[in-house]
Parts: structure tokens; C-alpha cells; sequence
């Protein structure tokens, strides 16, 4: 294992871009496959399926699919990200490294401006790359979009917390993609809900909820 860390050390210091990328798309690949194994457990356990379906099949188009955008967008942009917003926070607003004001800052604009824009490029993607019009993927992404960002917004400020005030800039990206491990698997999971009931009972929540604001 130390040996492992080693290398990727090395290859972080020589290849920095390359190794993020290509860890960010193996990442995002095995989250899906995650995401494929709990949504057929889900299938089965609650719905009749026929026993020729009972036994897990990988789609592994989907799988390379998802990769792709870990490769192409996770991986990249993730890396320049993290590293910008690290510079522009030291030296632009002058904030202490380390310090509470600095986490927080970092923290609220990667909530604000990465988060929001990761989850939209997701759902976007997905639909064009399985084959829907531009109507399509607009309905897909207004029904998964805010879901999405309620319930991943309880979660990731208390992982960038961590992240920014422990982690080493250079690692960052790392971090994120072992949690991305995790949220690959519930945004592919999410993706495949389609119109689930729980999606319909949130957006007529928010939608009373925006009714009384108007009302009051």
C-alpha cells in the first residue's frame, strides 16, 4: 500500500494533470458499476422480475460512459479548480491558509459556483450521450437537477471542511474522488429514478412552499 502511495506521489508530481484525470475516470467508472449493483438490488427485492433477470448484467456502455465524464470533465477541471481557487483566495483576498474565514470562503464558493455547475454538466451529458433530444435532457435535467443539489448540499460543505483545511492542495482532488466514489453511484442511481414518487413529492413541496412565499 505504501508502495502504491509512493507512485502515485510520483506520478502526481511529474504527470500532475494526466494522473488526475486518469484516476477521476476509473473512479467514476467503478461508481457506476456501484450504482448499476444497488439499483438492480432495489429491482429485485421489491419488484417481480423474471429469474433470467434476477442475476446482476453490468451495461457496460453506460459504465464507460460515465467514465468518460470523469475523464473529460471531473478529472480536468477538478484539478485547475482546486488549485485556482486555492491561489485566488491566498493572494487575491489575501485570507490566512488554514485559517476559519479561508475554509469557509473556500468552502461557500465551491458550493456556489463548482457544485451546481458539476451536477448540471452531469445531468446534461448523460442525456445527450444516450442518445435524447435537447427537449429531453432539458425535462431530465429540471426533474434530477434540484434533487440532486438539496440532498448532496447537506453532505459535501462537511467534506470540503475537511478537505480544505487538512488536505494538501496537491491531494485535494483525491479526496474529493473517493467521496466522488460515493456520488457518482447516487447521481447514476438518481439518473435511472426517472420520475420516482419521492421526485414528484419534493417538487410539489418546493412548489407549495414558493406558492406561500408569494402568498405571504
Amino acid at each position: 500500500m505504501l508502495k502504491l502511495w509512493k507512485w502515485y506521489q510520483n506520478c502526481l508530481a511529474v504527470h500532475p494533470v494526466k494522473t488526475q484525470v486518469i484516476s477521476s475516470g476509473l473512479i467514476w467508472g467503478f461508481g457506476d458499476i456501484v450504482a448499476q449493483a444497488v439499483t438492480h438490488s432495489t429491482v429485485k427485492k421489491h419488484q417481480q422480475i423474471d429469474d433470467e433477470d434476477k442475476e446482476l448484467k453490468i451495461n457496460w456502455r453506460r459504465v464507460a460512459t460515465t467514465s468518460l465524464f470523469g475523464f473529460g470533465f471531473v478529472g480536468p477541471v477538478g484539478h485547475f479548480w482546486y488549485e485556482g481557487l486555492d491561489r485566488f483566495i491566498r493572494l487575491r483576498l489575501q485570507q490566512q491558509p488554514k485559517s476559519l474565514r479561508f475554509v469557509a470562503t473556500k468552502v461557500a464558493v465551491d458550493g456556489l459556483i463548482f457544485g451546481p455547475l458539476d451536477l448540471l454538466v452531469f445531468f446534461t451529458y448523460m442525456g445527450f450521450s444516450t442518445g435524447k433530444s435537447a427537449a429531453q435532457v432539458k425535462e431530465d435535467v429540471k426533474r434530477d437537477f434540484l434533487p440532486a443539489l438539496i440532498l448532496e448540499g447537506g453532505i459535501w460543505p462537511i467534506v470540503q471542511v475537511a478537505n480544505f483545511r487538512y488536505v494538501p492542495v496537491r491531494y485535494q482532488l483525491l479526496y474529493v474522488n473517493f467521496f466522488c466514489l460515493l456520488d457518482s453511484s447516487f447521481l447514476s442511481w438518481l439518473e435511472q429514478q426517472q420520475d420516482a414518487p419521492w421526485k414528484q413529492w419534493l417538487k410539489s413541496f418546493l412548489a407549495l412552499k414558493e406558492q406561500e412565499g408569494q402568498g405571504g
